[in-house]
């Protein structure tokens, strides 16, 4: 298959110097980046109170201006105040939060699967509703990097999806505790020997987005990146076609591409 159906157009990467997270490109990201937003004006705004406060004591209860300190030892009012408002602002945060780690963990309707299995290093991808073609992932050498392709995180063979469509991710491991993660769609689930893990992306544009295993895996953990690449729909289903035949049975890559 021909690298020129799908241009490589890396934007779902770090960058130099980055302090916020990567730019969304799925609904989920988009939320736990308002979600975070709006936890960080409130941080700002307890920051700023109790720095208030502590210059009020600074300036106006030092042994200067307050010779003869209060004898007071209880405050029923002050001590309900400083008990409710963290209390509130615990249930302000904690609101939106259950709703988006719900919306994250069930899944929409979905209009197709994707089975993922990690393995000691590397990834590999399974497609049961087009043909439940199977193909393996892995790092791609400094040396065979194409145009913008990122050192330690381009594979050579991406996953990849369809614009605007809902996919269900099934995470599972063949040996130990992996962890697929893409930061621009928002996902972050474990993969787990003997058992499945369900999870769920939408790519509302299309790029190519990079992750890694985010679960401490062995040597090689920091060589088992992820690459999604979000295309159009007409692009997607001549992909699967190529693709069909590529690894059809299961064969190894140099075999199915000698069939083409």
């Amino acid at each position: 298959m021909s690298n020129s159906v799908l241009p490589v157009t890396p934007e779902g990467q770090p960058v130099p110097w980055q302090m916020w997270y990567q730019d969304p490109a799925s609904p989920v990201m988009e939320q736990i980046v308002g979600l975070n937003s709006f936890i960080s004006w409130i941080m700002a705004g307890v920051v700023l109170l109790v720095l208030a406060l502590l210059i009020t004591v600074v300036v106006r209860f030092n042994a200067r201006t307050n010779p003869v300190p209060s004898t007071t030892t209880h405050n029923v009012p002050l001590e309900i105040g400083w008990t409710v408002l963290p209390i509130l602002i615990l249930l302000v945060i904690a609101v939106p939060s259950f709703r988006l780690l719900y919306f994250m963990d069930k899944a929409p309707q979905a209009d197709m699967t994707l089975k993922v299995t990690g393995h000691q290093w590397y990834w590999s991808y399974e497609y049961p509703d087009h043909g439940a073609f199977t193909f393996d992932a892995f790092m791609k050498d400094a040396s065979d990097l194409q145009g913008a392709e990122p050192r330690l995180l381009a594979v050579d063979n991406p996953v990849v999806v369809p614009v605007g469509v809902t996919v269900r991710v099934l995470t599972t491991s063949s040996d130990v505790i992996h962890s697929w993660a893409v930061p621009s769609l928002g996902v972050k689930m474990d993969a787990n020997p003997g058992r499945s893990n369900e999870t769920w992306i939408r790519a509302e544009r299309p790029g190519t987005y990079y992750g890694q295993c985010s679960e401490l895996c062995g040597v090689n953990h920091g060589f088992m990146p992820i690459a999604v690449k979000a295309v159009s729909a007409e692009e997607f289903t001549a992909w699967v076609t190529a693709a069909q035949a590529r690894f059809a049975q299961g064969l190894p890559l140099q075999l199915a591409e000698g069939r083409r």
